[in-house]
């Protein structure tokens, strides 16, 4: 099972105080990379109304490029030794700002090619503006990881099948869901999943939500992989 001592949000913030074992290697982005990329450990950009980032932020970590073409076509090449761990969570966010009362709407459409081998997760990462929780939508999964906490049971929502996990990894509390059967595109209705852990299970109140982050958790990847996402919007009213 996967651990985490710090969030990724919190990682990203504190990065100029944080020391990691980890080297980033200089290896090249694809050339596909028509508009950025980047093989800083930290590196980031701004493209049409949502934020690119590397964020290698686990110890032990290899090397990591990440490029776009657009804020919702972007990818990541990663080679990560194979050993325990979160290396990193390369993603792209979107900044929403607004209570789950007053949302109207909030969805997600997701389009990725992800490779067979290495240990990983595509996943979701949703957060309150105080990161006090973090809400994580694993729509794929490979190798040996897992979610924090202990299993809630099972939950359709969103226009998907859920397996739920509840826990903390010390910096917040976290909410996982982990879809049944591993997909490579469709759409996330995500505010019921809000509404549900808010009004049917009262896990959190009438949160602010923040950023819904949208990536690869990644574990391991030796010999470097590739991980794209050939689409991914995010919209709210």
């Amino acid at each position: 099972m996967a651990s985490r001592t710090l969030s990724r949000v919190t990682k990203v913030l504190l990065a100029p105080a944080l020391a990691l074992g980890a080297t980033v290697g200089l290896a090249s982005a694809p050339a596909s990379a028509a508009v950025w990329n980047s093989c800083d450990q930290w590196g980031n950009t701004s493209l049409n109304g949502y934020t690119l980032y590397n964020n290698i932020w686990g110890s032990g970590a290899g090397s990591q490029c990440i490029w776009a073409n657009s804020g919702t076509n972007w990818g990541v090449w990663a080679d990560h030794p194979n050993t325990g761990g979160i290396k990193s969570y390369p993603n792209q966010t979107k900044a929403i700002n607004k209570s789950i009362t007053s949302l109207g709407s909030l969805s997600s459409s997701y389009n990725v090619s992800v490779p067979s081998s290495g240990a990983y997760n595509t996943s979701y990462d949703i957060w309150d503006t105080d990161h006090d929780y973090e809400i994580m939508l694993w729509v794929n999964k490979t190798g040996a990881v897992g979610p924090i906490g202990t299993s809630q049971g099972s939950v359709s929502l969103g226009g998907h099948s859920w397996n739920v996990f509840k826990g903390t990894n010390g910096a917040n509390e976290v909410f996982s869901f982990i879809r049944t059967a591993n997909s490579s595109s469709g759409t996330v209705n995500i505010l019921p999943i809000l509404n549900w852990i808010k009004d049917t299970k009262k896990w959190m109140g009438n949160e602010t939500i923040g950023d819904v982050q949208f990536g690869y958790e990644v574990t391991s990847s030796s010999g470097g992989l590739n991980f794209t996402t050939n689409n991914l919007t995010v919209s709210s009213s």
